[in-house]
C-alpha cells in the first residue's frame, strides 16, 4: 500500500499521480494502477475501457469531451512527452472553464486523472508520442463534443511555440466554450 503520491490539483477532482518506481541495474518496475492504493488514496473509481495513441511532434489533440456518457480519464505517457490539459465543464463548478496543465512523459512517469465533466486534450513535445488511457465509461462515437484549443474565454497556456501544429480536421473546427455551452 502507498505505492502512489496524489498531489490534488487547484481545480476539484482533478489529481496528478506519481508512482513508486523500482530502479537498478536492470532497469525499472513500476505499478501504475492498483486499486487497493488508488480507493485508499481516495480515488475510488472503475475503469470499463483502456486506450493507446500514437502521435508524433507537434499533435494536438482535443479538447474532447462526451456529452451524455462523460468518461473519467487516468493518463500517462508510456514513450515521449506531451503537455495534458483539462479543462472544468461542470456548469456549477466554481471553476467552471479553468484549466489545468502538466507535462506528462516516460521519464517523470506522471499520471494525470481527470473525472467526469471535464474537457481533455494534450500536445506532443517529443518527436513521438505513446500515450495511453484508462476509461470509467464507454466511448460513444455519436455523443462526441470539442472546445476550440486556443479559445481565449479559457486561455490555455499552450507550450506550442515554434513547433509545427498538426489537427485532425474534427478539431480545427470546434467552437469556443461561451458558443458551446450557453446556460
Amino acid at each position: 500500500m502507498g505505492k502512489i503520491k496524489v498531489e490534488r490539483c487547484d481545480i476539484e477532482g482533478l489529481c496528478v499521480i506519481t508512482p513508486t518506481v523500482f530502479k537498478d541495474d536492470r532497469g525499472y518496475f513500476v505499478e501504475t494502477y492498483n486499486k487497493n492504493d488508488f480507493t485508499e488514496a481516495g480515488l475510488d473509481m472503475e475503469f470499463v475501457q483502456d486506450n493507446q495513441s500514437k502521435s508524433s511532434k507537434g499533435v494536438l489533440r482535443g479538447l474532447h469531451f462526451q456529452k451524455e456518457h462523460p468518461q473519467g480519464k487516468l493518463v500517462r505517457v508510456l514513450s515521449g512527452e506531451v503537455y495534458d490539459v483539462a479543462v472544468d465543464l461542470r456548469k456549477d463548478s466554481k471553476t467552471y472553464g479553468k484549466y489545468f496543465g502538466v507535462v506528462l512523459s516516460d521519464e517523470n512517469k506522471k499520471q494525470f486523472y481527470i473525472p467526469k465533466g471535464f474537457a481533455h486534450g494534450f500536445v506532443v513535445l517529443s518527436d513521438e508520442a505513446v500515450f495511453a488511457y484508462k476509461c470509467t465509461d464507454f466511448y460513444h462515437p455519436n455523443d462526441e463534443g470539442g472546445l476550440k484549443y486556443d479559445d481565449p474565454d479559457i486561455g490555455i497556456d499552450w507550450p506550442i511555440e515554434g513547433l509545427n501544429l498538426i489537427m485532425s480536421e474534427k478539431d480545427t473546427k470546434w467552437k469556443g466554450l461561451k458558443e458551446t455551452f450557453k446556460f
